[in-house]
């Protein structure tokens, strides 16, 4: 009976003709603001975001397997798209790490998911940061952006009470531009709350 409530909460991701209000606004609203600001000729010069990889390591998970199973669980949860695990590809005597150990845990997002997640993170989860007061703005040099999250706990979908170790996650924006200066535009369009940006900008 559980599960079957589940799905039901999840079934809007599924609707066919569905689009998550993040999308509409890059469509509708961003899209012709980069043109503008860019002076873009075609609207296949505007950058876009084209995945968001959320990426956990749990290097204590060497002592204590059952560690990689609850951030994969919990991960998944964050997400709203099933953690796989990632593997150690060489061995580090002084971890006691071996080639083929799981190491940590990540998901890459694409489409309706990314854009549902992405509203999520900037909407919920950053505010709940204590004395919050906005990202860094370091890029990759790449158009991609990489932002550091200390606590997973931040995130409504984890139960504080219920958890068994403070993980930090890792979550790269990955765009379609290799410039840094239209990533960053595009990514303060959609909200997400960087120290420097002006007021009205």
């Amino acid at each position: 009976m559980a599960k079957a409530v589940k799905k039901q909460q999840q079934a809007p991701m599924a609707v066919k003709g569905y689009v998550p209000a993040l999308q509409k606004k890059y469509k509708e609203e961003i899209v012709p603001r980069l043109m503008k600001e860019f002076e873009f000729k075609s609207v296949m010069q505007v950058p876009r975001l084209d995945k968001i990889v959320l990426n956990e390591g749990v290097g204590s998970a060497t002592a204590d397997k059952k560690l990689i199973e609850v951030a994969q669980n919990e991960l998944t949860l964050i997400a709203g798209q099933k953690a796989i695990q990632t593997i150690s590809r060489k061995d580090i005597s002084n971890f006691k790490l071996r080639r083929g150990m799981p190491i940590g845990v990540k998901v890459t997002l694409r489409s309706a998911k990314m854009y549902e997640f992405l509203d999520r993170l900037i909407s919920i989860a950053l505010p709940r940061i204590r004395d919050f007061k906005g990202i860094t703005e370091k890029f990759d040099g790449k158009g991609n952006y990489t932002l550091g999250i200390k606590e997973q706990i931040i995130f409504p979908e984890i139960d504080i009470d219920k958890i068994s170790k403070i993980l930090g996650i890792e979550i790269t924006f990955v765009t379609s531009t290799g410039k840094d200066e239209e990533a960053f535009a595009l990514l303060r369009e959609f909200g997400l709350p960087f120290k420097n940006i002006k007021k009205g900008q």
